[in-house]
């Protein structure tokens, strides 16, 4: 276990916003992790967990120690003729966990490529693209109390998943650590390809019948030609929330906006795309202060130098308010913040 002080967290966030932490521990392990916290409780710090950074806007140092887990791999804990449970550490890389389980025949998370993080963070977002979220595959959470160290399992039920959201963002933000995700996945190759754009790919490929392997190469096609990589334009992904508003409420704003595009959620409410609503309103390729909107996708908010996370907040903030202005609609951002007063 290391533990560094004033370490900063340039390096640790997919933003590259500058700000330092009281200390950052890398731990390998779980007996590793419960040392950090033992460490932590007699420096009287308290304690952040942080993946690969992918999804945080960090506006100020940290008074805090920053915990990362290096843990990775899996290891079977049962299976049938039909599917596989797996266990799956932390640190875990996301999109190397989809490959992984993908070439060894275990199907499901085709749609969920390239996302970046890592397997820890995975549920505390309940991860979703392309017509499939995460939670459909969790069996339960393994975690450990931070002022304890106690071990916690947590069922799919008590991880209260919703759209992008979950128990962690709520009752259990910055009370537990996340240490390992229960998986089950199927040896039967089916596929998901009923949204658009994964089958408007499929289609333009000439493929009618989709492998598994064709919904991930169709997957990682589309998502590298429409988001930027954050090792060359520092971003944290879809910035904003696609929101989900009522029937009423969708049937005036498309008689008003008649190419809005829609998308009818099984509680009758509906889906519509944040990136539709920015681009209406002219945010695309918007810059200021340093932060901008990349002009190829509204939905990503980008670090141009100015290194505030902040001015990347008043950003979000703008664009909330002339959506909210223009269609009577409220954005929620997606990204996790820190630093900010309490």
């Amino acid at each position: 276990m290391q533990i560094l002080p004033a370490e900063s967290l340039r390096p640790y966030n997919s933003l590259s916003l500058e700000a330092s932490a009281a200390a950052l521990a890398l731990v390998d392990t779980d007996q590793e992790l419960s040392k950090a916290l033992d460490w932590s409780r007699a420096q009287g710090l308290a304690v952040l967990p942080l993946g690969q950074g992918s999804n945080v806007v960090i506006v100020d140092d940290l008074e805090a120690l920053v915990v990362r887990q290096q843990g990775t791999g899996f290891k079977v804990l049962g299976e049938s003729d039909h599917e596989v449970s797996l266990r799956v550490s932390a640190g875990q890389d996301w999109h190397s966990l989809v490959e992984k389980t993908l070439g060894q025949g275990l199907y499901g998370l085709e749609n969920l490529a390239l996302i970046p993080g890592t397997v820890g963070a995975a549920p505390i977002q309940n991860i979703g693209a392309y017509g499939v979220e995460l939670d459909r595959f969790v069996r339960a959470v393994q975690a450990m109390d931070i002022e304890t160290g106690e071990h916690l399992v947590l069922t799919r039920q008590e991880c209260a998943f919703g759209y992008r959201d979950s128990v962690f963002k709520h009752e259990l933000r910055d009370k537990i650590i996340i240490t390992a995700v229960d998986l089950c996945l199927s040896r039967e190759p089916v596929t998901a390809v009923t949204y658009p754009a994964l089958q408007a790919e499929l289609d333009d490929s000439g493929i009618r019948e989709p492998t598994p392997r064709d919904v991930y190469c169709a997957v990682v096609n589309v998502r590298r030609r429409r988001l930027p990589d954050p090792a060359e334009e520092p971003n944290a992904g879809s910035f904003f929330k696609n929101p989900v508003i009522e029937q009423r409420q969708a049937e005036a704003l498309s008689r008003e906006f008649g190419s809005m595009p829609v998308f009818v959620q099984q509680d009758n409410r509906v889906k519509v795309p944040a990136a539709w609503l920015i681009d209406q309103i002219g945010w695309k390729g918007h810059r200021q202060n340093g932060v901008g909107v990349h002009p190829g996708h509204a939905l990503v908010l980008v670090n141009y130098g100015g290194d505030s996370g902040k001015a990347l907040l008043q950003l979000a903030a703008d664009i909330s308010a002339s959506v909210s202005e223009r269609f009577d609609i409220n954005l929620e951002i997606e990204p996790r913040v820190y630093g900010l007063p309490q």
